[in-house]
């Protein structure tokens, strides 16, 4: 089993999120017993914004725990028809394309989402396997 590591998740984690921290650590534990944790080149970007120097990133997300994952061509179809629909929805400019394209990714890819932004890929992806908070 692959579990696709959501930005979010990851912060929490490196961040000491008083909040979430926990949740997100047994999370991604528990992903790690099961399977294998993904992280793809949207998601190494938004984590890399808090450092410096790329060597710190590389041994926060180190590649024996995480596995890089190219972008499938497929999965930017996708984001980009689910962007539309939430645009044509009236969707705010909060939300950036590039969540859209973590969402296509995993459902493109067969992967199992780890997030704590469950709302939006249920209603954008429908059928994706997400492990989200309860609510």
């Amino acid at each position: 089993m692959e579990f696709l590591v959501d930005s979010n998740v990851l912060l929490d984690v490196l961040t000491d999120d008083p909040t979430w921290q926990a949740w997100s650590g047994d999370q991604l534990a528990d992903c790690a017993e099961r399977g294998s944790l993904v992280i793809n080149p949207i998601i190494y970007a938004e984590i890399s914004i808090g450092f410096r120097r790329i060597e710190e990133l590389e041994e926060a997300l180190p590649v024996h725990t995480f596995r890089r994952a190219p972008l499938p061509w497929e999965a930017g179809f996708l984001a980009g028809k689910a962007f539309l629909s939430y645009r044509r929805n009236r969707g705010t400019r909060r939300t950036p394309l590039p969540d859209f394209y973590i969402g296509a990714h995993a459902a493109v890819a067969g992967f199992t989402l780890v997030t704590r932004d469950a709302g939006r890929y249920r209603t954008y992806f429908p059928t994706l396997p997400l492990l989200a908070p309860p609510g």
